[in-house]
């Protein structure tokens, strides 16, 4: 490990949105509270979307020091983070780390993930997510690229055992768990809430990249995941809600809003989104979405052996 990280002291933010989610918040924080942090100054900044269910109430009985940031129940994800980085800036922090509180952490994830953010400059870290009801499964972690997959692709298949073992580059961070130093937000700005209320993640860290940052993924850094809801499948739909899931939820997974707008700005360019929105679309008339079942059905490379060139250390 970095000695430098042993001795000097290191100002973390750690922000997160919540809304009506009282106890896995506060399960979050218990959580939370027992990471490893010597040496280091730790501010919960946690935006309390317009809960009903006495969540803020809860959390400063619990953990009295909690920058709690007030919003009305339509911030939704993206301004609710931005809200949340908002207040890390006026704190004064040198890395902000995004969570959701839907998670459980082991105890060393944050020190590896400083430590890799540290040795390598210009770098945004985030973790090896893992299911927490199958705990050596990977979720959402090193979505790729490519026109041919109709977007990012994420894997499903992989396990702990297929990751590299050292911090590898990649695409992509999806915004469960991720250490951005607070140069890379001043530099970058906050995530673009006029274009994803939800969701705001799939163009940040991109974004990021194409600024020169580079996006890291530190294998060691473990936090454990709820896993999510399974969407309605489109083929079962009845023709009013899945107009309403395509065309004007801006939550659904199936919001054609948020597929553009992610493709074309999250991937390399305009014209190669619109390409990987139009692909997305034959594949899926196909029966070959890889968002869904049929992802099960096709043969994953171990991404310690499709990330080998992309590793550090």
């Amino acid at each position: 490990m970095n000695q430098n990280l042993t001795s000097e002291s290191k100002r973390i933010a750690v922000v997160f949105p919540v809304h009506n989610r009282r106890e896995l918040t506060l399960q979050c924080l218990r959580s939370l509270a027992r990471v490893e942090s010597k040496g280091l100054e730790l501010f919960v900044v946690l935006v309390d979307d317009g809960s009903t269910d006495g969540t803020s109430e809860a959390v400063l009985k619990e953990f009295p020091d909690t920058n709690i940031v007030k919003g009305d129940g339509n911030l939704w994800y993206t301004a609710g983070i931005n809200r949340g980085i908002e207040k890390a800036l006026e704190i004064g922090v040198d890395f902000v780390l995004t969570i959701n509180d839907d998670e459980i952490f082991d105890d060393k994830f944050l020190r590896l993930m400083l430590d890799t953010a540290v040795s390598n400059p210009r770098s945004i870290v985030g973790a090896a997510l893992l299911l927490w009801d199958q705990p050596h499964r990977v979720f959402q972690v090193a979505p790729e690229w490519g026109i041919r997959w109709g977007g990012f692709r994420h894997w499903v298949q992989q396990t702990v055992w297929t990751l590299p073992s050292q911090p590898f580059e990649v695409d992509l961070i999806v915004g469960n768990c991720v250490l951005f130093p607070i140069e890379a937000i001043r530099e970058c700005g906050l995530m673009n809430e006029s274009l994803f209320k939800h969701y705001g993640d799939a163009e940040y860290t991109p974004r990021m990249k194409r600024a020169g940052w580079r996006l890291l993924i530190e294998p060691r850094a473990r936090v454990f995941c709820q896993p999510n809801a399974i969407p309605p499948r489109i083929r079962r739909m009845g023709t009013i809600e899945l107009l309403r899931s395509v065309l004007v939820d801006p939550e659904s997974p199936h919001s054609l809003r948020r597929r553009v707008n992610a493709a074309v700005h999250g991937g390399p360019g305009t014209i190669q989104g619109f390409v990987a929105v139009a692909v997305f679309f034959v594949r899926l008339a196909l029966g070959k979405n890889l968002e869904g079942t049929y992802a099960q059905k096709v043969v994953e490379p171990q991404l310690k052996v499709r990330y080998r060139d992309r590793t550090i250390g």
